[in-house]
């Protein structure tokens, strides 16, 4: 029996690990398909604090994982597929079944990507799919935001005090954002909205994106960019559960603070319905996550 079983090795799981490791909970993290979750598709985190320079992503989760293992945190590679979260089970996709006291959902939730075949080259040479994470590398420089809701709307307002062009990619004929966002976005002189327009690749080179080609009404043509961030949504990644948590509209799970309906169960990160979606978030959900779990387990006994 497992005493607190983490599913999902981002930075919530990882900093989960840790201190479940310190209280002596034995903690087993199963990493998932993509270990150090999604920090790891970006390249430079500023915005963690301890780094004076910053921290290269993949370091930074390379640096939590070897302290949670250092503390007796065992990691394994894996996915769970199914699970039965009132007894506390879990079915990995190699068919072998774990049993825990408390559980920690730590799986994160992935951006929504376009499936270009360029898009997926540039991942981290100029393509992001979060302009707070790396809005900063782009000052004084041209960038593109796809996508039409709120959330695109704020990543190109975000972007605006930093780029010298923002542009607005919009398939549909209008903005789906609220009126206060369109507002916003149209009264900002360095933001250029192209309505009816897709994208059809992305060009770069050894060096990065230097640009994308793009299609309104037929017409073709390309606008030089330096960065190429996409809003177009995320997904979270709680299908594994079958409906045994409850979600908000847009898939996130519910709770309260990270407690969710299911007594010992917990969630943490970006799969949790929250305001905010970063790595030093998800991070402070993964402790608050790891001392409830490490209550419920003295509470229990």
């Amino acid at each position: 029996m497992i005493k607190c079983l983490i599913i999902g090795g981002g930075p919530a799981g990882c900093t989960a690990a840790i201190y479940a490791a310190r209280a002596a909970m034995d903690p087993v993290v199963i990493e998932g398909p993509e270990p150090g979750g999604q920090l790891t598709t970006t390249t430079l985190v500023e915005n963690y604090p301890g780094f004076k320079n910053g921290i290269d992503a993949n370091e930074l989760m390379f640096a939590m994982k070897a302290q949670a293992e250092n503390l007796g945190a065992k990691f394994m590679r894996g996915r769970v597929v199914s699970c039965d979260l009132a007894a506390k089970t879990f079915t990995l996709e190699d068919g072998s079944v774990l049993e825990a006291q408390t559980v920690v959902v730590a799986t994160g939730a992935s951006a929504k990507y376009l499936g270009l075949p360029s898009e997926k080259k540039f991942r981290g040479l100029g393509v992001s799919a979060c302009a707070t994470c790396d809005g900063f590398f782009y000052r004084g420089r041209k960038v593109a935001v796809v996508g039409g809701g709120d959330t695109a709307c704020e990543e190109a307002m975000y972007l605006s005090g930093l780029a010298k062009e923002v542009h607005m990619i919009v398939r549909k004929p209008f903005l789906r954002a609220s009126q206060a966002s369109q507002a916003r976005v149209f009264a900002t002189p360095n933001i250029t909205v192209h309505f009816e327009t897709v994208t059809r690749e992305i060009l770069g080179d050894e060096s990065g994106v230097t640009g994308a080609r793009f299609e309104k009404n037929g017409e073709v043509f390309d606008i030089a960019l330096d960065g190429f961030f996409l809003a177009i949504g995320r997904h979270p990644n709680a299908e594994w559960l079958g409906g045994q948590l409850e979600t908000d509209e847009n898939g996130y799970i519910v709770s309260d603070g990270v407690k969710t309906a299911v007594p010992g169960v917990f969630v943490a990160g970006d799969v949790r319905g929250t305001d905010f979606r970063q790595a030093i978030t998800a991070a402070a959900d993964g402790c608050r996550a790891a001392l409830e779990a490490e209550k419920y387990l003295k509470n229990e006994l």
